[in-house]
């Protein structure tokens, strides 16, 4: 394999000025040189080494991402949309992305040992928490990170979400402008950050259109069409004159299981119950009714969230540390306005 040496012999100059040319140093080299020793790598077929460059550099030119929690026979569509187009925008930018596994319960040491041997030039984070481990431990290094998603709000770092609060609010008004007012929420177990972001911007919607929220119209359970399911039941036990017209899930998954409850209970959707999603999942759009839902805008927080990594590898201090990207109504088949009673 060529080596640098044979590029300074084929275009005799020293070995040198060959590095100056290939870290693009222009004013240590004339133009004239500067086209000799390129086409001397052409002709002598000489492909630099990223990783030796990096290393004289004192960068790897890679960012450090851990693989979600995957179980076995489901997947995670936001989340594996999120990794493809991340490493798209980090490609364009001069990156690659190093992916890795670490505990739940113990992430630290994986993180501490990539740090040391200087594999990454940073980090970027998913399915963040309270109280996260990975980011109290990369701020106390002091660390380049970036996340997907935020924590303890008092922890000042960089991170770009969904703003599903106001997603949901809009899913509200959305609702009422159809002229429902019996409107429920279905969501995750308390302590979830995003679930718990969502549900906020359902109380906003309707503590914004002063309509009433009792205890049962607030559901919460697991991620799985379970709980959607067993949301249904619970408020199709309440008198024919309570029970909602219209459902909001905290999920597409969660979303689907009021559907099929819906079916089960001889409903007719969406002239007896509306419902609304959250994540546009795929094949969604085909189900009778295809699915009224909230597509988070995927693409677009990979490359702020790249442009963030680049800026703190750089030692720029980014304009913007907090992104919140709004997410986008997709109006489909799964409401229409209340039924007369």
């Amino acid at each position: 394999m060529p080596t640098i040496k044979d590029v300074a012999r084929e275009a005799g100059v020293s070995v040198a000025t060959v590095s100056y040319v290939l870290n693009n140093k222009q004013d240590l080299v004339s133009e004239p040189t500067r086209r000799a020793v390129l086409e001397a790598i052409k002709r002598v077929g000489y492909t630099p080494s990223v990783v030796g460059r990096g290393l004289q550099a004192n960068k790897s030119h890679l960012i450090g991402y851990a693989w979600h929690p995957i179980t076995y026979g489901q997947v995670n569509p936001v989340l594996d949309q999120f990794t493809y187009f991340m490493a798209h925008a980090a490609e364009e930018a001069g990156y690659h992305l190093l992916t890795f596994t670490c505990p739940l319960d113990d992430p630290v040491p994986v993180y501490e040992d990539l740090i040391t041997t200087r594999r990454v030039d940073a980090f970027v984070l998913s399915g963040t928490r309270q109280n996260d481990p990975r980011i109290a431990y990369l701020l106390e290094r002091g660390f380049p990170f970036v996340s997907f998603g935020r924590s303890n709000p008092e922890w000042a770092f960089s991170y770009v979400d969904t703003d599903a609060r106001t997603g949901v609010r809009e899913a509200v008004s959305y609702l009422v402008a159809l002229g429902h007012r019996r409107i429920a929420f279905v969501g995750w177990p308390e302590g979830s950050l995003s679930g718990d972001w969502r549900l906020q911007g359902y109380l906003d919607g309707m503590h914004a259109f002063a309509l009433p929220v009792p205890p049962p119209y607030v559901q919460r359970g697991v991620q799985s069409n379970t709980t959607g399911r067993q949301a249904l039941c619970h408020w199709w036990e309440l008198p024919e004159a309570e029970r909602p017209t219209a459902v909001i899930a905290v999920t597409d998954l969660i979303a689907v299981g009021v559907m099929l409850q819906a079916r089960e209970f001889g409903l007719s959707l969406p002239a007896d119950l509306s419902i609304i999603g959250f994540d546009n999942a795929p094949l969604v759009e085909y189900f009778t009714p295809a699915l009224t839902t909230f597509e988070q805008r995927i693409p677009e927080i990979g490359h702020i969230l790249v442009e963030l990594v680049e800026r703190m590898v750089r030692g720029d201090q980014p304009e913007h540390r907090q992104v919140l990207v709004p997410p986008r109504l997709i109006v489909r088949d799964s409401c229409a306005p209340p039924p007369a009673r």
